[in-house]
Order: C-alpha cells, then structure tokens, then sequence
C-alpha cells in the first residue's frame, strides 16, 4: 500500500480511536463531581476507572483473537456500538451500581478498539515503516487525552451538566462508524474459528477476583489484609489463573497465546507493560483529583492544567515514531521512555498542597514524555516477533498487560489514597479536639459541604496522599526499566511477514501463501528483493486476508 492508501484506511480507524479516547479522558475532571451527585467514596472513585480497565483488559485478548479470525472492519464497528452503548447509559446513571455497569460496557468497547487499530497497522504496514504510522495514532491519542478533561472541565462548570461528559460521544461516533465505512477497506477469508470461552472465563474470573480482593482489603467496613477473605481471594485467584495456563496450553486457539507471550521480547515487553501501566494509569488517574481537592482549581482549570503532560505525550510518541521510522532503531527509546518515567514520577512524589504549579507542570511534562516514548514503541517491538497472522494477538497481549498493570495499579494506589486521606485527617482532627468517635473518616470527595477548617485538613491529606501514589509508582516504574535493558534489540523488518527460513519453516500447505505474502511485501520496498525458491516476486496477499492454501497468486493481485 503508498502512503496515500494507508492514510487514506487509518482515516476512520484514527476517528474511531479518537472518539473513544475523548469519551474514556471526557469524564476525568468530572469524576469528583459525579461523585459527590451520586454519593460516592473515595473506593467508588477508584473502581469507576476501574471497572472500565478491567473490562478493557480481560476483553483485549479476546478482540485480539477475533481480529485473527473475522473481518477487522466490522468488529471495529461493533466495538464502537458497544462503547456508545454504555456511554449512553452512563449519562442516565442515578446510582453508583449502574454507572459501574455503564463503565464495564464502555470498556468492552474500548477493548476492541485498542485491540483491533493495533491489528489493523500491524497487517497493512511493515514494521520499519510502522513507527511513523504509531506516531499518527500517538498524536490523535494525545490530542483526546488533552481535550478531553479540558472539555470535561467545561461541560461540568456549564449548565449542561456532567451526563453530557458521556453524551458527547455519541454524534462522534456516528462521524467515526460512516469514515470507517467509506475509507477502511480490508479483504477477508473466511476462516474456521474457535474461540476459548473457558480460558476468557478463567482469565476474567482469576484477574476480577484479585482487583476486588485489592479493592477492599484494609477497610474497616470490610476485611483485614491479613484474614481468611484475603486468604479465599487470594488463594481463588492464583488457583484460576493457573488453569488458565494449563488450558492456554491445551487448546487450539488460545485466547492468550502462550508460544506468543514466552518469546524473549513479547515476555520482557510485557513485564515492562505491566509496570508502566501501574505507573501511568495509576498516577494519572488522580491528577484531576489532586488539581480540584487539593489545589481547590475548578474542573475547567484542572483541565489546563493537565495540558503539559499531554505535550510531552505527544512530543514523545511522534518524535520517536519519525525517528523510528527514520533510522531503524527502537530500543533506545524504550529506555528514555522509562527513565523519564522514573523521573517525573519520583520527582511527583515531593508534590504537596502549597508545590509552585510550575514545578507541578515541569513533572508531569517529563512523565508525558516518557509515557509517549514507550505506549506505542513496546507494540511495535513485539509486532517485529511474530508472524502477521498473529499480529492481533500479539498487540493485544500487551495491551492485556498493560490495561491489567493500569486496573490493578487504580486499585492499589485507590486504597492507598483512601487509607491515607482517612488516617491523616482522623489525626488533625483528634488534635484539634473534634474526635471521630474511633471509627475513622472517610475519604469524602465532596468537600463543599464541610467546614473550612476541615476542608484544609483534607486538602492537606489529599496532596500528601497524591505525593504517595507518586513514590509507590516511580518504584515500579524500576521494574520496567530492568525489563527494557535485557529486551535484545532486532532489526525492523521491511516486510509486512517474517521471511519463512530453515529454522521457521511455514506450515504444510500455507509455503505458496506465505511465500508470496513475503515476496509482495518486499517488493514495495526493495524491487530488487528475490526469494531464495525462485518464485517471482508479485504481489502480497490482502492485508486482512489468510495465505492462499495452494500456492497461487490471486487473479488481478499483481503489482509492479
């Protein structure tokens, strides 16, 4: 495909992306206002944004698989409906419990969309070639996420309300759904498909499980983390996800691929997505909180002042996607990313409620760009692995990850903020003689209503309890680095499959297929290219199609 063709087809997808993005990041600096209407706690908070993620990480896989299986096209479609969907009953939302509801089918979607845009590039483009294309969809993400909480801001401070933080979306996505049909044009064959249902069971219930267990351990109003709910979660959870492994290795077609997930790079990539999103998902999360509750900035202003981490976003995923694209090296910025990760998150960690906004900005711009340097860049090192008829997979695997490492990573730091905000601001106000009758205080979100004096005394607790999250996140940020340095870094291949040799040979009756899958790809690159069997280097196969199975090119498939 000519660069005019790809644009031309990430049109809708970009639009799509775009759209789901802005609705997931619209809602932001709305969060503490949807709080306090709905009546909700500091742990209602948390599993708001969790509950999205989880959905969004136990859903990837399985959109990754299907990506593998049916027409890409259509599924984007559906997973868009599905987002609207729930975005739709979000904003009717009168009760926690259906605004959790809401959120788990808005993350269904999402699931699909950050599956299914990784698949598509990744079967239309050649990963040397690829990083340019990721730093277009780095910027159309960076843009979502600075407009977003912006826009949310403003919508929440005007007389339309927060419902229309969720009812924004849906004339978006009606532009998006007609752009994907008009410019996404994907061939397909039909192929057989399984689907396994009991490994996406085991992989929801043994990652569910868990993220509760982490959610509510510690409170008084539910368990100790040392007791025998802890023990039944805990012990549940490692018992599901080890049949999840015993039956990934069993069945045909893996919902997670384990041969995918062991090679060196994908097992090395990963670890660093789970730590990266621990860290990011997890102390972004409540920056918009730290800007209102803290700082006493209103939802509009939070917005502004989120904007220099989106900048250095999107600095970071374009500039390295161009030159990525330009020189054929990737690893360097993987370990940019990482240190400036560390970097900006421990420097966050000596934030308080009276930190120059300036020096607040500086941190979080450079935690922008470390996050734009790795998002994309770990994707693209595991597209380079794999073969192309498990590029859906693959993407989605990390991404999995990733969204897995961001849940867990809100649940956690969501109960370290809660507890903190409770015990400081039961001490300060034991000590100004207004005791808490020994049941401890609730981490409010809405602080409207208290006293002055109190509404200081949480400002200070959030600030300093925001500063916590920071350390704890820059700590496993660590773990990511490690994983960068020993990723072995291996030369972007031109074509869009990897070349069959001796010591990869291609499955019986797929050589023909494959072959020319190779060749087609080579040639719009290097014309000169011949494949060692002698075989003429035509055109390749469709993008979203499966190889030929008896060797033949396709009438009218020839290119020069």
């Amino acid at each position: 495909m000519s660069h005019r063709q790809i644009l031309q087809a990430l049109t809708g997808l970009l639009a799509a992306l775009f759209t789901a993005m802005l609705s997931t990041t619209i809602v932001a600096n709305a969060l503490p206002t949807i709080m306090a209407d709905l009546h909700g706690t500091q742990t209602d908070f948390a599993w708001v944004v969790t509950a999205a993620l989880l959905a969004n990480a136990v859903s990837t896989p399985i959109w990754g698989k299907l990506a593998d299986l049916f027409n890409k096209k259509l599924l984007v479609q559906l997973s868009i409906v599905i987002f609207v969907a729930g975005s739709v009953l979000a904003g009717f939302s009168h009760s926690m419990e259906l605004l959790l509801t809401a959120r788990v089918i808005q993350g269904l979607g999402m699931g699909g969309l950050t599956a299914l845009a990784q698949a598509i590039i990744g079967s239309i483009i050649p990963p040397r070639e690829r990083g340019r294309y990721s730093g277009y969809m780095g910027a159309v993400m960076a843009v979502a996420t600075a407009g977003g909480p912006l826009l949310g801001g403003f919508i929440v401070d005007s007389p339309l309300g927060w419902r229309w933080t969720f009812f924004l979306c849906v004339p978006l996505a009606v532009v998006a759904l007609f752009l994907l049909q008009v410019t996404l044009h994907l061939q397909h064959v039909r192929r057989p498909a399984r689907i396994d249902w009991l490994g996406s069971i085991l992989l929801t219930a043994g990652v569910s499980l868990l993220l509760i267990w982490v959610s509510f351990a510690g409170k008084p109003d539910y368990y100790e983390w040392l007791s025998w709910e802890t023990a039944a979660m805990v012990g549940g959870s490692v018992i599901l996800l080890a049949l999840l492994v015993l039956v990934e290795s069993k069945v045909a077609e893996p919902i997670i691929p384990l041969k995918i997930i062991s090679e060196r790079t994908t097992a090395l990539a990963i670890v660093a997505s789970v730590a990266v999103g621990i860290a990011m998902f997890g102390s972004t999360t409540f920056l918009g909180q730290y800007f209102q509750l803290a700082r006493g900035f209103t939802p509009t202003e939070a917005g502004l002042l989120m904007l220099p981490m989106i900048a250095g976003n999107l600095l970071g995923s374009v500039g390295s996607g161009l030159l990525i694209t330009r020189f054929g090296k990737w690893k360097r910025f993987l370990l940019i990313g990482t240190v400036m990760v560390i970097l900006g998150t421990a420097l966050a960690g000596f934030i308080n409620h009276e930190t120059d906004m300036i020096l607040v900005s500086l941190f979080i711009f450079i935690l922008g760009v470390g996050m734009g340097l790795l998002m994309q860049n770990l994707v693209l090192a595991v597209q380079n692995t794999v073969k192309v008829t498990d590029v859906g997979s693959a993407s989605a695997s990390v991404a999995f990850f990733r969204t897995v490492g961001g849940a867990i990573g809100v649940s956690v730091l969501g109960a370290v903020l809660s507890s903190s905000v409770s015990r400081r601001v039961t001490e300060e106000l034991d000590k100004a003689g207004m005791p808490t009758d020994g049941g401890g205080t609730i981490a409010t979100l809405d602080l409207g209503g208290l006293p002055e004096e109190v509404q200081m005394f949480f400002r200070i607790a959030y600030a300093e309890g925001t500063a916590d999250i920071f350390k704890i996140a820059a700590a496993v940020a660590i773990i990511a680095l490690v994983a960068v340095l020993f990723i072995k870094e291996k030369a972007l291949r031109r074509t869009l499959d990897i070349k069959p040799t001796s010591s990869n040979p291609v499955e019986p009756g797929l050589a023909g297929g494959a072959e020319m899958l190779h060749t087609g790809a080579m040639s719009a690159v290097e014309p000169t290219a011949v494949p060692a069997s002698g075989s003429p280097a035509s055109a390749a196969a469709a993008p979203d199609e499966a190889p030929r199975t008896d060797g033949t090119e396709k009438a009218g498939s020839t290119r020069p």
